[in-house]
This record gives structure tokens, C-alpha cells and sequence, in this order.
């Protein structure tokens, strides 16, 4: 049975996704490492995972849990690659589809972004969302969960060194 788990902490679209699952009957895993105030729908298929304080934590749960039936919402492109290593499909807050053939070039372009930040760079920040981005999102969402429950993808083959 598919999954659908949250990397909860800077999500906002926590809501609409809930709304799908909902309809489709889905188990929901909203992950957070401290966010004690975000608010959930009282539903026998949410189940808050509050992990503790610490880099990758939440990211570790998840990718510790979740297996090639299963969705993840998150905003951390790393995070978005282990799920893809493991069959998983993983699909940001506006609706992009994490796959093998994009996912490399979004992990190449982080380092660089870090790599600018951590030598005074400026590299922005994402734009705020908009309807459409939710509008987006709920249909990717929806996409990808019936996909899932389908059937698993062939699992992602890292390239030697990986990525």
C-alpha cells in the first residue's frame, strides 16, 4: 500500500496534500524535527513523526522508511535522491517531479549555489507560491500517488562516485 510522507518542516502545501491522500485513502507521515506547532487534521491517517533537533535528521527518517511504493513531498533536493534510490517518487511544493534524468543537474546546481554562498555570493531564494504553483502541486500530487499505487519505477542507478 502506498505512503505519503512529508518533510514538514518548511512545507506549504501540507493541506492540499492531505486533501489528496485523503480521497485516496493514503496513510500521511508528516516528518518535522521541532515544528511541534504545525497544526494536523485529526485523521486516523496522519501520523506526526517529530524527530530531533540536527542536520538531515527528518531527511534520514524518511529515507530510512520509505520504500519504491511511496511519494515524498520535499523542498531538499538531496533528500529527493535517496528517495529516488530507493524507487520512490519524490515531488517538490510546486508540483516538480523529481526523476533520474533531472535530478543530477538539480544536485550539481546546489554545490554550486552553496559554493557562491559560502564565498559571499548571493544566490536569492525560491519565489513566494501561487495559486497556480498549489494548482500545480495538487495535480503532480495526485499524478504521483496514483502512479505509485500502480507500481513501483525502476530504481535509480547512481554513476560510479555517485552524483
Amino acid at each position: 500500500m502506498s505512503e505519503l510522507y512529508i518533510d514538514a518542516d518548511a512545507c506549504p502545501v501540507r493541506d492540499e496534500a492531505f486533501r489528496v491522500a485523503f480521497r485516496l485513502g493514503l496513510h500521511v507521515h508528516v516528518v518535522s524535527n521541532g515544528a511541534r506547532g504545525i497544526l494536523l487534521p485529526e485523521n486516523p491517517l496522519v501520523h506526526r513523526v517529530i524527530v530531533s533537533e540536527g542536520a538531515d535528521v527528518a531527511d534520514d527518517w524518511i529515507a530510512d522508511r520509505i520504500t519504491a511504493d511511496d511519494v515524498c513531498v520535499t523542498q531538499d533536493i538531496p533528500l529527493a535522491a535517496r528517495c529516488l534510490e530507493k524507487g520512490a517518487r519524490a515531488l517538490t511544493s510546486k508540483g516538480h517531479l523529481w526523476t533520474a534524468a533531472n535530478i543530477g543537474g538539480a544536485l550539481a546546481g546546489r554545490a554550486v549555489a552553496e559554493h557562491l554562498r559560502s564565498t559571499g555570493g548571493r544566490t536569492g531564494g525560491p519565489a513566494g507560491m501561487t495559486p497556480a504553483d498549489r494548482s500545480n502541486f495538487l495535480s503532480a500530487l495526485d499524478t504521483a500517488l496514483r502512479a505509485a499505487m500502480r507500481g513501483p519505477v525502476p530504481v535509480m542507478k547512481l554513476p560510479p562516485g555517485g552524483f
